[in-house]
């Protein structure tokens, strides 16, 4: 059976499953299946890497190596796979998709110190390995943006571009409304319950591509698992404030595509600004209709306007 049908297969194999509150086996297996169709339609591989703690870093990468380096940075609470379906539109970079420590495949360790820069220095940890940390592009959505402002930070002379999508870090714009009773017991980021991760997908994006809702027990039971690490974890990232790290990109002049939904409700689209003032050189891209995570809800518009970015750079 070819890639196409079996996504088709498996497709119709979950509206037979339906949605239960803990998946079944089928379920699981099926959401599985879907995830790695996903990947392989998009030229993806998982691979993994141990880190000099011992800790293990799993990634996706495409075949594509002989293409400018790119490197992809998940936000909080997500995970690699939330650059699958828009690497589809970037197969002419050399895609590198890492699950960050504390998410995705990766090692969780509830001691590890989650702050931006400590991220940082694991990703490059993983491309000195690969043999590209010396010519890097770096894209970063929400948290990945933070990490990827403290990356550039600390390794400017290696970083060649910056892509920052909804950033986080930049917290001296405040809190949207929607988030001002927020706490780490009670936020719609954090996931106690499968009817906890069908509101938290719509609350981060305004055009939420279709998902079963047997596929989304299965994430949500991924996030409540990891519900104790990652209010830890999001204890730390909202106290890592980044904007003196982003005065060293502006010195740097390193190109700096800005975009953002302008319905965001998780981090002010006003954040735009600031990252104006901080960095001048950047270019800012809106997006109308659009919330939190634009690389999921409208692919292939963000993936022309990146690509239009890199074309102006020679690259």
């Amino acid at each position: 059976m070819n890639l196409k049908r079996l996504g088709f297969a498996v497709l119709l194999s979950l509206s037979a499953v339906g949605c239960t509150t803990a998946p079944n086996t089928m379920a699981v297996n099926t959401t599985q299946k879907i995830v790695q169709y996903e990947r392989s339609k998009s030229d993806l591989i998982t691979k993994s890497f141990t880190l000099s703690s011992g800790d293990k870093m799993f990634y996706a990468e495409n075949s594509n190596v002989s293409g400018k380096p790119l490197l992809l940075i998940h936000g909080f609470g997500g995970n690699k796979d939330n650059f699958t379906r828009i690497a589809r539109q970037l197969q002419n970079y050399h895609l590198i998709i890492p699950d960050l420590l504390g998410f995705g495949d990766s090692s969780k360790p509830m001691a590890a110190d989650y702050r931006s820069e400590a991220q940082a220095t694991r990703l490059h940890e993983l491309l000195q390995a690969k043999g590209v940390a010396d010519n890097i592009h770096i894209g970063g959505n929400s948290m990945g943006g933070a990490i990827s402002v403290a990356y550039a930070a600390k390794y400017s002379k290696e970083v060649k571009s910056l892509w920052l999508i909804d950033s986080a870090g930049f917290w001296s714009v405040g809190m949207p409304k929607s988030l001002e009773g927020a706490t780490l017991e009670h936020n719609p980021l954090l996931i106690d319950k499968t009817a906890d991760f069908y509101q938290m997908y719509d609350f981060v994006m305004s055009k939420p591509p279709y998902i079963p809702k047997s596929v989304k027990a299965v994430f949500a039971q991924e996030r409540i698992a990891n519900k104790a690490l990652e209010s830890k974890i999001l204890a730390q990232i909202v106290e890592d404030n980044v904007e003196q790290r982003a005065k060293v990109i502006a010195e740097y002049n390193i190109p700096t595509l800005v975009v953002w939904g302008e319905e965001d409700q998780v981090i002010k689209p006003e954040t735009v600004t600031l990252i104006k003032e901080i960095i001048p050189q950047s270019e800012i891209v809106m997006m109308s209709k659009i919330g939190h995570v634009p690389m999921i809800e409208a692919v292939k518009q963000t993936a022309e306007d990146y690509k239009t970015f890199r074309a102006k750079l020679g690259e």
